[in-house]
């Protein structure tokens, strides 16, 4: 290949890798930007361009042509075209599927989720759905951010330049309950992710390449001069993972305050409502259906109903909207 051809391929690819990289940290920097509330939907489409330009860079440098054509009878290849008439490159699907293709199955299973996702959310807005899928978002960050530096240098690597996003709030059991609902999630989302999901096997939906599940959890440290950070990695091979039988992350749980239907009354009734009693109090769990356990508002312990602190607020709230009854 003579000298002038040779730096035009290589300038090409470090200029994919390039805009590869700065898709990738916009598509990070919008998710974690707490103005933005359109962030999934920007996400995948960024990381999408990210991850196409990444193996586009890559076939380039192993000389394999990701340009579609058709073989003609003589043997010789006809380029598909725009209407402008630019080359017709392979998007990420086709890249993904390519015998040559250096991502390894786990992590192609999640870039085609985000693929499948993205046809299912560009024409229509969706709600919900950054909590739900952010540990196949994470994935998708952590193994986009080992196979650029892999194949391109550390110097590329975008973990240097992105940190953990502060919170201002707590995850609260309400928060948990809340997730784990899903309730008012699109049914052609809900439909899709069940779908996908049906198809891989035990093994490939565990997979923290597929989605990187972990669990923060409150910790306070044991000595001075300990690390003062907000999370804490632990091996899943440790024995503290062991016991708790995770394969990626450590859960702690706590358990819930639980409080009895007398109690609530006279809380209620503490707090300036004396005409709130047991019947009331009743009359307000049935008309809400609040044994129902999608709601999470408590739980059956031996042949006792005991309420969470979730239900306690709810009757707080009815009680304040009531005041005049209860006063």
């Amino acid at each position: 290949m003579p000298a002038q051809r040779k730096r035009l391929v290589k300038s090409v690819k470090q200029e994919l890798v390039k805009k590869s990289r700065e898709a990738a940290l916009a598509a990070v920097q919008v998710f974690n930007n707490p103005a933005i509330t359109f962030k999934s939907e920007i996400y995948v489409v960024m990381m999408v361009i990210a991850w196409t330009y990444l193996l586009h860079a890559y076939y380039r440098d192993k000389k394999i042509d990701y340009r579609y054509f058709k073989r003609l009878p003589s043997g010789r290849k006809k380029f598909e075209t725009t209407a402008k008439g630019a080359y017709k490159h392979w998007e990420l699907e086709r890249c993904l599927n390519c015998h040559d293709s250096p991502i390894d199955t786990d992590s192609a299973n999640n870039l085609k989720f985000l693929i499948a996702l993205r046809h299912e959310i560009e024409h229509q807005m969706t709600t919900r759905i950054d909590n739900l899928l952010s540990a196949r978002f994470q994935a998708c960050c952590l193994n986009y951010n080992e196979y650029i530096k892999k194949y391109f240098g550390q110097q590329y690597g975008i973990d240097r330049h992105l940190s953990f996003s502060l919170q201002f709030a707590s995850l609260t059991e309400d928060h948990v309950d809340m997730l784990a609902e899903r309730g008012d999630l699109p049914q052609h989302i809900q439909k899709f992710i069940d779908g996908f999901d049906g198809h891989l096997s035990p093994d490939e939906f565990n997979s923290p390449r597929f989605a990187y599940r972990v669990l923060f959890v409150p910790k306070t440290a044991n000595n001075k001069g300990q690390a003062d950070q907000v999370i804490e990695f632990v091996k899943a091979d440790s024995e503290l993972a062991q016991q708790v039988n995770a394969k990626y992350a450590v859960i702690k749980e706590t358990e819930r305050d639980k409080y009895l239907p007398a109690q609530i009354v006279k809380l209620m009734q503490e707090e300036g409502f004396p005409g709130f009693n047991i019947h009331a109090h009743t009359q307000l769990w049935q008309a809400s259906d609040a044994r129902n356990q999608k709601h999470a508002y408590g739980t059956q312990v031996v042949k006792q109903w005991y309420w969470y602190k979730k239900w306690v607020d709810a009757v707080r709230n009815y009680c304040q909207k009531n005041s005049a009854k209860f006063q």
